[in-house]
Parts: C-alpha cells; sequence; structure tokens
C-alpha cells in the first residue's frame, strides 16, 4: 500500500510518470544533490527532509571559499548565512526568516526557495560553469565582460554617517598594498604561462594550438594525475547529460511545484497557525473616528488647493526663463557639451567598428607575427579596450577627487580657525 500511495503522490496533478526522473536529473545537478525522496517529502513539510535543503541551498549560495569550510561551520551558521543571501536577493515570502536554524523545520518552505533560485537565475549554468574542467589555459570570464561597459560606472551615494579618517586610511592603504600584491601576482603568472607555451611548442596534436597547456604540462610530468582527470571529465559529462535531461523534463517539474504552492497556506506556517484576531471598537468612540475622518478630508482638500497655487506659480516661472542673456549662455554652454560628447561617441564607435569578439571564456594561445590570423580574439584587440577602460577609471577617479576636494574645501571654510595643510602628492 505504501508503494502504491507513493506513486499517486508523485503523478499527482503532471499527468506524467516522468517526475522523479526530472527531480533525479535536478538533483544530479545540484552540489550536494538530495535524493528525489527528499523533494517528495519536502512537499509535505516533513521534518527529516529540513537538514539535507539546508546544505543544498548553503552550497548553492555560498562562495566558492566558503564551500570548502563548509565542514568547519555549524548547521546554524549554514543556516544564517542562507537566510541573509536569500534575503539581499530579495527573496519574497518572509516565512523563511521565521524558520528555526537548527534546520529541524521548514523543508517546504525551502522547497519553495530554491525554486524560486531556479526561476529567477540561470542557476543550471551557473553551477555548470564552476564546475567546469579545464584543460587550457583561458582568460577569465570578467575581463571579457567588464569590457562591455562604454562609460563611467553609476554612482550609488549613501545616507550620510560619520566616517573616522584613520580607519579609511587605513582600508585604502591596504587595498592599494593588496591591489599590488594582485598585480604582481598576474604579471608571475604571465610570465610563467609564456614559458610553458614556448617550451612546449610544437608538441601539441592540434596545430591550431601549437603548445601545451599547464594541465596537459602537468600530466606530462605526473602521469599518475591524469586518473583524477579522467574522474573530473566523466562527473563533468554525467552532469551535462543531467543537464539534458533536465531540459527536456523541466515542464513536469514546475507543474509539480505549482501543486506544492497549492497545498502551502498564503499567509505561511506561522501566520496560519496564530488565530485572527479582529480590533474591537468601542461604541463611545465612533462618533469621534467620523470627526476624525471629517478632518482629514477638510485637510486632504486644503492640500490640494495649495498644490494646485503652487503648481501654477512653478508653470509661470519656468515659462519666463529661456528669454535673457544668462540663460542663452547656459544653453549654447550646454549644447557645445553635448556636441562633445556626441562626437566622442562617434569617434569611440568608428574605431569599435569590426567583428564581434566571441563570448565567453578564451583560450590564451601564443602566436607567431607572420602566422595567419584565425577566429577569436586577438591580444592586441583585448589590451586596446582594457586601455580603454583605464582611461574611463580613471577619469571617473579624476572626478570623484575633484568632488572631495571642493566638499573639503567647503568644510574648511565652514570653520574660520581651521588650517587646511593639503597632503602630499605621490
Amino acid at each position: 500500500m505504501g508503494r502504491r500511495r507513493r506513486r499517486v503522490d508523485w503523478a499527482a496533478g503532471v499527468g506524467t510518470g516522468t517526475l522523479p526522473e526530472a527531480i533525479a536529473a535536478l538533483s544530479r545537478l545540484l552540489p550536494a544533490g538530495p535524493s528525489p525522496e527528499i523533494f517528495r517529502r519536502a512537499k509535505f513539510d516533513r521534518p527529516e527532509a529540513a537538514p539535507a535543503l539546508w546544505r543544498l541551498l548553503f552550497h548553492v549560495l555560498a562562495p566558492l571559499p566558503e564551500r570548502g569550510a563548509s565542514a568547519s561551520l555549524s548547521p546554524e551558521a549554514q543556516a544564517r548565512l542562507v537566510k541573509a543571501v536569500l534575503c539581499s536577493q530579495g527573496y519574497p515570502r518572509p516565512v523563511l526568516a521565521q524558520l528555526p536554524e537548527d534546520g529541524s523545520q521548514g523543508s517546504r518552505e525551502l522547497l519553495l526557495a530554491l525554486s524560486w533560485l531556479l526561476a529567477r537565475e540561470p542557476l543550471i549554468e551557473r553551477l555548470l560553469v564552476q564546475t567546469r574542467v579545464q584543460l587550457g589555459d583561458q582568460v577569465p570570464d570578467f575581463e571579457s565582460g567588464a569590457l562591455a561597459s562604454s562609460g563611467p560606472p553609476v554612482l550609488h551615494m549613501g545616507a550620510e554617517v560619520p566616517v573616522d579618517l584613520r580607519c579609511v586610511q587605513w582600508l585604502m592603504g591596504k587595498l592599494r598594498f593588496r591591489w599590488r600584491h594582485l598585480i604582481s601576482s598576474q604579471q608571475e603568472q604571465c610570465t610563467l604561462l609564456g614559458k610553458i607555451h614556448l617550451y612546449t611548442h610544437g608538441c601539441h596534436s592540434d596545430q591550431n594550438l601549437g603548445h601545451l597547456s599547464v594541465t596537459e604540462t602537468e600530466m606530462l610530468r605526473d602521469p599518475e594525475g591524469g586518473q583524477q582527470l579522467l574522474w573530473a571529465l566523466e562527473c563533468e559529462n554525467t552532469r551535462l547529460k543531467a543537464a539534458l535531461e533536465w531540459r527536456r523534463w523541466e515542464l513536469v517539474f514546475w507543474r509539480w511545484m505549482d501543486t506544492v504552492l497549492g497545498i502551502c497556506p498564503p499567509e505561511g506556517p506561522a501566520a496560519a497557525s496564530r488565530p485572527t484576531i479582529l480590533p474591537r471598537v468601542p461604541e463611545q468612540g465612533l462618533g469621534q473616528l467620523e470627526q476624525v475622518a471629517q478632518e482629514l478630508q477638510a485637510l486632504h482638500e486644503e492640500l490640494l488647493e495649495a498644490g494646485a497655487a503652487r503648481r501654477v506659480a512653478w508653470e509661470a516661472q519656468v515659462e519666463g526663463l529661456g528669454r535673457g542673456p544668462q540663460w542663452s549662455s547656459v544653453r549654447r554652454a550646454s549644447q557645445e557639451a553635448v556636441d562633445q560628447e556626441l562626437a566622442a561617441l562617434r569617434r569611440s564607435w568608428e574605431q569599435d567598428r569590426g567583428p564581434t569578439p566571441p563570448q565567453g571564456p578564451h583560450r590564451l594561445v601564443r602566436r607567431e607575427e607572420s602566422a595567419a590570423r584565425t577566429q577569436g580574439l586577438q591580444a592586441a584587440g583585448l589590451a586596446r579596450l582594457l586601455r580603454r577602460q583605464e582611461a574611463c577609471l580613471q577619469a571617473t577617479l579624476h572626478r570623484l577627487q575633484g568632488q572631495c576636494q571642493q566638499e573639503l574645501a567647503r568644510l574648511a571654510g565652514a570653520l574660520p580657525g581651521l588650517i587646511w595643510i593639503p597632503p602630499p602628492r605621490r
């Protein structure tokens, strides 16, 4: 009887028997993916399914360095991180924040959170990219993605809060030190890559590549490591097959999730368990409420009249602008600035005209200057785009420095007894 009931539960609301296959494919795609039985129990909010779903959401939402240290984190810390990340991403259901952090409840709500992540972003593609086995030396994807910006970044000014200047100077020094350390490590890595590509020239079976990568060179140095690489490639093939199966049966999963959402109380489990209490208004207070309502209506009418008068005065003031010599000079200067920016955009567009570089990660391949050009992103073009991006960021930095100097000058002028000593130039 138990097996027959389970089969009916799986097929309920979907009209097909492929739901176990869809959830099994999804489980093989997700890190620390639970079994399909965990999903079935989470539909009915079984407490034994909650710990596995907490671990799953932690591995999906946690950054890569923290995933390696997941063994040292307690279940309470993992639950707090999951709640914080989902809240920062705008998860709409407040029931998740009310769940206990010991991982004993809320399996249905965790299942809804996982489905929200699947519907909100390309989660499967992101996980496949993170777990992809790299055989060649590739340029990180963020370098090509950062070049899409054609102008300075938009600034977001927060609320004015008191900031300790010594703390800011310490953070700037720490950031400058780490930035120099990163640049030196990147330069050292590029030097080693160049040596490997030069020394292994002509060793690759593919003539389009011509040299070995770091991974291939490591396999020649340590043949036993090839077994680990082969195992990693087999795992990646398994994930890719699961991704194809998931795309095939994805609609079945979403139909099943409709049934999960249908049996979930709209107010959430915590709010549904509480009785609804309506406020009681005493009889002697009804007259006072009517009086307050009349006063609010009168105030609303007065605000409408005042707003209409202000609007008429503002429209009359706006119509009077643009007729004096001062306004003409300002308008002429604005027009010249707009023309200069349009000319700069046209020049930049004409320089950027050409074939669109391929999207995605790029493999580093050493080419001789006399070799024929092939499809791909040339190093010279990438360096030119990076210099253009650097110039844009430098202009933004100078503009921000000028704004900071103006603000400091304003603050110094507000205090008559203050002596302003500018910092030394580096």
